[in-house]
């Protein structure tokens, strides 16, 4: 039986800040659907050139008191980065916290403002330790 990957769903309470959070990753807005009958909006967000790799953020218009404050459950996003570092660096200085910070300079974790966990992976092979990135502690958890 054939399969084919069609997109990830994260319920989302901010929409402004989680669509934010997703662009400062790279992602941008592929197509929407605002349902006025069903008070709720589908936004799909994917890398350029990967738009059949979309992120699909379900924001309820009257709130969405339901969505638990920690999402762990749900498991995570992974992505592929050119530089990790330089994320990682991009992504702070917009306020991100690095939760697993890049130690091996392979892979970091860090999580949207409704806390879904998102991996970053180093494309290729790992870069060199580098600091402040080799001695950073993790934050929190992912």
């Amino acid at each position: 039986m054939p399969l084919k990957y069609l997109h990830t769903m994260v319920r989302v309470k901010d929409l402004e800040k989680s669509m934010a959070f997703y662009e400062l990753l790279g992602l941008k807005e592929t197509r929407r659907h605002d349902s006025e009958g069903g008070r709720f909006s589908l936004i799909f967000m994917a890398p350029p050139g990967q738009e059949d790799c979309p992120v699909e953020l379900t924001w309820n218009w009257d709130g969405d008191d339901e969505l638990p404050s920690d999402s762990r459950h749900f498991g995570h996003l992974a992505y592929e980065v050119d530089d990790i570092y330089a994320t990682c660096q991009h992504l702070m200085d917009n306020g991100v916290t690095i939760n697993r910070p890049p130690r091996d300079g392979n892979m970091a974790f860090v999580r949207s403002p409704d806390n879904i966990s998102v991996e970053l992976l180093q494309a290729g092979e790992p870069l060199a330790p580098a600091e402040p990135w080799a001695s950073m502690e993790n934050t929190g958890h992912w």
